[in-house]
C-alpha cells in the first residue's frame, strides 16, 4: 500500500466510523487524481466503502447485523461540502432531530442553495431541494436547525411546551446565534426566538 493510500486510510479512520467523506477531505494530501486512485484502492481492498459517486465511509459495524447503512445526515453534509452548498434540514426533519416531534419524515430532504437533485445512497434516496435565502438562515449551524424546528410548528401551533423544551435543550452558543438571526426572521418567529432566548 503506497504512502498516500496509507495517509488517506489513516484520515478516514480518524474521522470515525459512520462519517461520510469526499475527495475534498484529502485535498492537502495530494492531487485529486492521486487521491481518487487511493480511494479506489482502499474500496477494492474493503478498507472503506463507496456509498455514492464521490462519497465514501468507514462503515459502522454491528456485532449481529454487520456493516450498518450510512448515516444520511453525514452523507448530505459531505455532499454539500464537496459541492460548496449551504445545507439546511427541512422544518419537519429539524423538529424531529431536536426531539420536538416524534414524526420521522418519510423522505430524506435537505434544503440547499444549489440545484435540486436526488442521490441514491444504498437503498435510501436523499433529496436536495433548492431553497431561497430565508429558508437557509443559519444553515449548517445548531441555531439554523432550531430556527427550522420553530418554522415546523408555524405561528398557530407553537406551544409553550415547545418553547420551554428549546430553552432547556439548546446550548447557550446556539441561543446567542439564534438571537442574531431574529431580525432576519418573520415577526412571529422573532417573538418565538425572544421567548426561547429570554
Amino acid at each position: 500500500m503506497g504512502d498516500l493510500t496509507l495517509k488517506v486510510l489513516k484520515r478516514a479512520k480518524a474521522v470515525g466510523p459512520g462519517s461520510a467523506l469526499t475527495p475534498r477531505a484529502f485535498d492537502d494530501l495530494g492531487n485529486r487524481a492521486a487521491v481518487d486512485q487511493a480511494l479506489s484502492r482502499l474500496t477494492k481492498a474493503g478498507k472503506i466503502r463507496r456509498i455514492s459517486r464521490g462519497v465514501y465511509d468507514v462503515p459502522k459495524d454491528h456485532p449481529t447485523l454487520g456493516p450498518l447503512s450510512p448515516d444520511p445526515d453525514a452523507v448530505a453534509r459531505a455532499i454539500a461540502d464537496q459541492s460548496g452548498y449551504r445545507l439546511q434540514p427541512t422544518p419537519a426533519r429539524a423538529a424531529n432531530a431536536l426531539g420536538l416531534s416524534s414524526q420521522v419524515p418519510a423522505q430524506i430532504v435537505y434544503l440547499i442553495d444549489g440545484s435540486s437533485r436526488k442521490i441514491k445512497v444504498g437503498n435510501q434516496l436523499i433529496h436536495f431541494k433548492h431553497a431561497g435565502p430565508r429558508a437557509l438562515l443559519g444553515a449548517g449551524t445548531p441555531e439554523g436547525v432550531a430556527l427550522q424546528a420553530i418554522r415546523a410548528f408555524g405561528p398557530h401551533h407553537l406551544s409553550a411546551a415547545v418553547i420551554q423544551q428549546l430553552r432547556q435543550n439548546l446550548p447557550s452558543a446556539a441561543k446567542t446565534g439564534l438571537k442574531k438571526l431574529a431580525h432576519h426572521a418573520p415577526r412571529w418567529m422573532a417573538s418565538a426566538i425572544d421567548a426561547v432566548t429570554a
